[in-house]
């Protein structure tokens, strides 16, 4: 299936390109976060989440930002740290990206630009959920967790499929 979505490239988290065609078949839940943000707890659940589904096809994908008050102001190296030693983090952490601005990352300027509701991401731990084909099948607030009733059923939804 020709998607525009697959098509896109980002850098794992040493730098090197990454097609995200890579994870064509798995349910994505795209997340960008902060190491030093009001919803930084929001990396347990994203674990649990992880844990729980992975073996059903979830990736979870973080995408560290300092676009929001300057709360992801770490290396690669300074964050990965952090979310494992602090949360026990195991998901797929790639490498820090921009998500507002002339200078967006072509990733975030497709799920902005596609995703309901349509507009720039608001803050840290906007989560876009896309299907195992690539079409985005939800998007969430930063303000709903992970353990979100909305959320999980969603997930669950995309994973049955």
């Amino acid at each position: 299936m020709n998607n525009n979505f697959y098509h896109i490239t980002v850098n794992a988290a040493d730098g090197t390109p990454k097609q995200l065609e890579t994870y064509q078949g798995d349910v994505l839940l795209l997340v960008n976060v902060a190491s030093a943000c009001g919803l930084t707890p929001q990396y347990e659940g994203l674990e649990a989440l992880n844990r729980k589904y992975r073996e059903q096809g979830l990736r979870v994908l973080g995408f560290p930002c300092n676009d929001f008050g300057g709360q992801e102001p770490g290396s690669m190296e300074q964050i990965q740290e952090f979310c494992k030693m602090k949360f026990g983090a195991d998901f797929e952490l790639l490498e820090k990206v921009k998500i507002l601005g002339d200078d967006k990352h072509p990733l975030y300027t497709y799920l902005t630009t596609h995703a309901e509701p349509t507009g720039d991401v608001q803050w840290n731990f906007e989560k876009f959920l896309i299907a195992r084909d690539g079409q985005i099948a939800a998007r969430f607030s930063p303000k709903v967790t992970p353990e979100d009733a909305d959320l999980i059923a969603a997930v669950e939804r995309e994973l049955a499929k």
